[in-house]
């Protein structure tokens, strides 16, 4: 036999307070006082009291739920975005429903969108990589759902808050240029992702620059597999480097394995630059080198903002937010020293 649910008349007996009271404080009210709020809070805490979701959703008020659209969250990067937006979100009283994409094709992100649209979020988070035709049959896909995104080309018209994946491609390839180094090799994401993309255009304008080109390049996923992988087939290829620029910290960790197996001495032989900080890359052997994207700040920004967009309290924001990257300098980078080749 299924427990009784706990409703709002047993909140409100609990609490010693009206049952329009209860109601005022569920629905955020601002004509309530602290220490009253306070009771009814308690007394929903003391009950396990659960909102009926549905039944607000029926009654045309809003869900305080917002959709997540994530890629993998085995991987570092999106998991702590995840972990950012649900802190953030949980603290401006909403709750989070995650919806994760298998792959980078469209039908994989229609299926996610679709998803969070039949739970009737009141706005969606795109953390998926998309070009901009991409984005824009997102945006009309949800209709009157506001959508934001995460990983979209930061030139685009999209609703975003996101990093400017060419400036911290530049910012690390400029890093290993004035070291010395001129023969680096490129180890990228996946093709059809739009940051990958990006970075590896910014890798190309600063070696351009410096009136330099790769000595090699490989795809790959944004996994450690994927970077030892194009690290073993950099190596028995046989063609000269001193330095390798990695699409991101979990791919970097593949790519150290790989030089330690072939007892290549990481920075005296070669140097090794990361892209995200994520949270082991500290703790990485040696730790990395890398190009810092704080996913605290994108999650809270991110949620901030939709939220904004939703209820129009303030001047609705601006398109795009582009945050700031910034070189984190560790130990898997060191001069060029041509006796260590």
């Amino acid at each position: 036999m299924r427990p009784k649910s706990v409703t709002l008349d047993d909140v409100a007996r609990q609490a010693g307070v009206s049952y329009q009271t209860v109601s005022r404080v569920l629905n955020q009210a601002t004509h309530v006082s602290p220490n009253t709020r306070s009771k009814v809070e308690q007394a929903m805490a003391d009950l396990n009291y659960v909102p009926n979701r549905v039944a607000q959703q029926l009654a045309g008020k809003h869900s305080l739920t917002l959709g997540l659209a994530t890629t993998d969250l085995s991987l570092h990067a999106p998991s702590q975005i995840a972990a950012a937006i649900k802190s953030k979100a949980r603290e401006l009283g909403y709750s989070i429903v995650i919806a994760m994409v298998d792959d980078h094709s469209d039908l994989a992100c229609q299926q996610a969108i679709n998803e969070l649209l039949a739970q009737r979020v009141d706005g969606i988070l795109v953390n998926v990589p998309l070009k901009p035709t991409r984005s824009q049959k997102v945006v009309q896909q949800c209709a009157g759902t506001p959508v934001l995104f995460l990983d979209v080309d930061p030139q685009s018209a999209a609703f975003s808050v996101l990093f400017d994946p060419k400036v911290g491609a530049i910012q690390g390839a400029d890093h290993l240029i004035t070291l010395g180094h001129q023969q680096i090799a490129l180890i990228c994401g996946p093709k059809d992702a739009i940051s990958s993309q990006l970075r590896y255009q910014g890798w190309l304008q600063a070696l351009n620059s410096a009136k330099l080109t790769p000595q090699a390049v490989y795809h790959g996923e944004w996994d450690a597999r994927s970077g030892y992988e194009a690290t073993q087939k950099l190596i028995t290829s046989h063609t000269p480097f001193s330095a390798i620029l990695v699409a991101n910290d979990q791919m970097a960790l593949g790519v150290l394995r790989a030089l330690h197996e072939h007892h290549v001495n990481v920075p005296r032989q070669v140097s090794v630059m990361g892209y995200d900080d994520t949270a082991d890359s500290a703790y990485f052997q040696p730790p990395l080198t890398t190009v810092r994207q704080n996913f605290k700040l994108l999650g809270e920004e991110s949620v901030s903002r939709l939220i904004v967009r939703l209820h129009h309290t303030i001047e609705p924001p601006s398109e795009t937010l582009l945050l700031a990257t910034k070189l984190t300098i560790r130990q898997t980078t060191a001069p060029f020293s041509p006796e260590n080749e």
